[in-house]
């Protein structure tokens, strides 16, 4: 094979995203408030997503320590959110999280600017304004200059052939959504679906952060 063909090309590229996987991994934290126990199932199954690609590390955290570890969340590649839908919006204790990072991160030089985001929410109804919820985390994101990561999967669970069992049964297209019975225990709820909706969450922003870190680093000495 001659030099130069895309064979030899590809077989660089994965030397050096070795190299580089190995000397840094790619960072992907998990902040999120859970008031039963339902949104923490989703929060470990995103987790769980983002540890099934090579090179990333998951970072998980519940609001209440995410509120003295500014400094873990400045380092991560990407700050994936999560809370319940409460009256249609995000739960106060995450509100609270999300109105500190004003003083602790944007007032400091717009700290997450560039990460990567994205967000999931679980409610006790099959719609609930969950959507309503996902966008306020968008916007959230948004103020802080970082880029949205969507679900990335077709609606399902929509016809004569759908299943209850379909990834994205719930048809969210901005993040995961997820739905728990109000008289089910987490032990129970979310079912299956909604999780491994939310681990194919993860494990796609996992993909896009390390496709953003090659391709800066790559870009960087062009750039000067």
């Amino acid at each position: 094979m001659s030099a130069g063909t895309p064979g030899m090309a590809a077989n660089r590229t994965a030397d050096l995203t070795a190299e580089w996987d190995a000397a840094s991994p790619i960072r992907v934290a998990i902040v999120y408030h859970s008031g039963y126990g339902h949104t923490r199932r989703q929060a470990e199954a995103v987790r769980d997503g983002v540890a099934q690609v090579d090179g990333a590390e998951p970072l998980l955290l519940e609001v209440a320590e995410a509120s003295s570890r500014w400094d873990d969340l400045e380092a991560a590649d990407a700050i994936i959110f999560g809370t319940p839908t409460y009256f249609g919006n995000v739960s106060a204790p995450f509100k609270a999280f999300q109105e500190a990072s004003s003083t602790a991160v944007l007032a400091q030089g717009y700290r997450w600017r560039n990460k990567l985001a994205a967000g999931f929410t679980n409610s006790g109804a099959r719609a609930g304004d969950k959507l309503a919820t996902l966008i306020q985390l968008a916007i959230f994101a948004a103020q802080h200059g970082m880029h949205w990561v969507n679900l990335d999967l077709p609606p399902a669970n929509n016809s004569s052939t759908g299943s209850e069992s379909d990834l994205n049964r719930l048809g969210f297209w901005l993040g995961a959504g997820a739905q728990s019975n109000v008289d089910a225990g987490p032990d129970v709820a979310p079912p299956s679906a909604d999780l491994r909706t939310a681990e194919h969450l993860g494990r796609r922003v996992a993909e896009t952060a390390r496709q953003f870190r090659y391709g800066r680093r790559v870009l960087e000495p062009a750039l000067g």
